[in-house]
């Protein structure tokens, strides 16, 4: 016999969504995968990691 623990209905659960985000760009790990990117995306990316 197994004993099942009932959680929250997922239709009570609040919803919570983000103030803010980041756009950071690993240039090593793109490199890596092939992926290029244009200048002006660079530019306007919060991070960028060499």
């Amino acid at each position: 016999m197994t004993h099942r623990v009932q959680g929250a209905k997922p239709s009570n659960l609040p919803i919570q969504q983000p103030t803010s985000f980041q756009f950071v760009v690993n240039l090593k790990t793109a490199k890596t995968l092939g992926f290029t990117f244009p200048p002006g995306l660079l530019a306007i990316a919060d991070q960028v990691v060499e």
